[in-house]
């Protein structure tokens, strides 16, 4: 495998104070109008999960959000990236951890290094970029794990499962599921921001990729909370005395190989940064 520290190609770069665990090829634009893409935004009633994702195992079931907020963890990953797999490995410490939510997103810009992603959409790539005026990073890089909107170059450091350190959120979410239909409840207390916002994630379990080119060649990797589809909401005016309704409606058809869960995240609509978090695991 290619060595950390090597220049990948004439126009990528390798940020040195980053240290050889983070890298990253020369962001290239996100396309938009692709499935999953952030350039569907949904509106706040009747976000549509894309095609491509098969329901979830029963057809009536609930989520509520605890009292305490949440911990929302990002991972921007590529599997054409051979720093990668040990923090995907370290994400995948955190299946079962009832105080996380965890989403695996895989940017598309390692593709054209000698092996496309499967798993890789320019919605996640656009996303990484869009969330560095949040989370504080200079660049998009890989591996990067930013938790609950602060990016943490530190994550080898963070034990699991996540300690309980986040207060009361100043909002409720409850999920309903009534065959396809997903229906969202956001209560917002008195201390909740002015203007909300939202995305859906589509999370699937247990993936394994036998790589055959690039720098992670003849290498299985394996893969948990790998998001198949991610629909940002629309920001909303928050009625204290008026809980807003959010609804996702999910396409026919089941996979039993990869537990799939949908999660719902909340955010400050002005500071980006995450309130509360929800899964729907049936």
């Amino acid at each position: 495998m290619t060595d950390a520290r090597h220049r990948l190609h004439p126009r990528d770069t390798f940020d040195a104070d980053a240290g050889a665990s983070h890298r990253r090829p020369r962001p290239v634009a996100a396309r938009r109008g692709t499935p999953g893409s952030a350039g569907l935004g949904c509106v706040v009633i009747g976000c549509l999960l894309g095609a491509t994702a098969p329901a979830l195992a029963a057809d009536t079931c609930s989520a509520k959000s605890p009292r305490q907020a949440t911990a929302v963890v990002e991972l921007y990953t590529s599997e054409g990236c051979n720093s990668c797999p040990p923090a995907d490995r370290w994400l995948s410490r955190l299946k079962g951890d009832p105080q996380a939510i965890a989403l695996a997103f895989h940017v598309d810009y390692w593709d054209r290094l000698g092996w496309r992603d499967r798993f890789a959409s320019p919605a996640y790539t656009q996303r990484q970029a869009e969330q560095q005026a949040v989370n504080g990073a200079r660049f998009s890089y890989t591996p990067q794990i930013v938790v609950d909107g602060v990016d943490r170059k530190d994550w080898p450091s963070i034990a699991t499962p996540l300690a309980s350190r986040h207060g009361a959120a100043p909002v409720d979410l409850t999920l309903v599921r009534d065959g396809r239909r997903v229906t969202a409840t956001v209560a917002a207390a008195q201390a909740a921001p002015k203007r909300l916002a939202a995305y859906w994630a589509v999370t699937e379990q247990d993936h394994a990729t036998a790589v055959e080119a690039g720098e992670n060649k003849g290498v299985t990797l394996k893969h948990d909370h790998v998001v198949r589809d991610y629909r940002p909401v629309a920001a909303w005016s928050v009625r204290t005395e008026a809980p807003q309704t959010l609804v996702y409606e999910l396409p026919a058809g089941a996979d039993a190989t990869h537990r799939r869960d949908l999660n719902l995240v909340v955010v400050d609509a002005g500071t980006g940064r995450p309130l509360q978090a929800v899964r729907l695991g049936c």
